[in-house]
């Protein structure tokens, strides 16, 4: 049984900042990606961004030069720092940690973090 558990969500002010927070636990045989997903009410769940186990990142286009994703692999450990934040980040933010052998070993949800950012 795998658990991640994400921490740091809030409400802040256009422009403000804050960082997110995913650590997991349990029976883990191979860290792949982690990444941070993101659902806003009324639209699809979509991937923010993402690093592998050896370090190559993602970004979304609407959070690129805004956010920085890194993690820290002994503590199996996922951050998301989001700069400049602007009313349309508000949604709820999922961690999420695939199997490194592979998503259908195992994909892996955060219970989700509400980031609510007021113009």
């Amino acid at each position: 049984q795998v658990q991640l558990v994400e921490s740091g969500g809030g409400l802040v002010q256009a422009g403000e900042s804050l960082r997110l927070s995913c650590a997991a636990s349990g029976s883990i045989f191979s860290i792949g990606t982690m990444g941070w997903y993101r659902q806003a009410p009324g639209k699809e769940r979509e991937l923010v961004a993402s690093i592998t186990s050896g370090g190559s990142i993602y970004y979304a286009d609407s959070v690129k030069g805004r956010f920085t994703i890194s993690r820290d692999n002994a503590k199996i450990t996922v951050y998301l720092h989001m700069n400049s934040l602007k009313p349309e980040d508000t949604a709820v933010y999922y961690c999420n940690l695939k199997d490194g052998r592979g998503q259908r070993y195992g994909n892996y949800w955060g219970q989700g973090t509400q980031v609510t950012v007021s113009s």
